[in-house]
């Protein structure tokens, strides 16, 4: 199943590892560090456009590994992707 992650795009629930809320996982330095190595990877895919600011990010296996910043919070997302099933 699929479900809308944000700027008319939408994912497929089985190609979703995980989604994680920027407040609390974007202050850990691991996951900087991953931040940093999947854009200079160019594995990163921001939904958000001009002037708006991510407020969480899934993370997907398809292709490759590929995160994606979304506008949306990753409690909506999260209802989002388990509704789609």
């Amino acid at each position: 199943m699929y479900f809308h992650a944000g700027q008319d795009f939408i994912l497929n629930t089985r190609e979703v590892i995980g989604i994680f809320d920027l407040d609390t996982a974007g202050a850990s330095r691991r996951t900087q560090d991953f931040f940093r190595a999947a854009e200079a990877g160019g594995a990163v895919v921001d939904l958000c456009g001009p002037g708006t600011v991510p407020r969480s990010f899934v993370l997907t296996d398809f292709p490759g590994q590929t995160l994606y910043l979304s506008p949306l919070s990753g409690r909506a997302l999260a209802r989002r992707s388990r509704e789609a099933l």
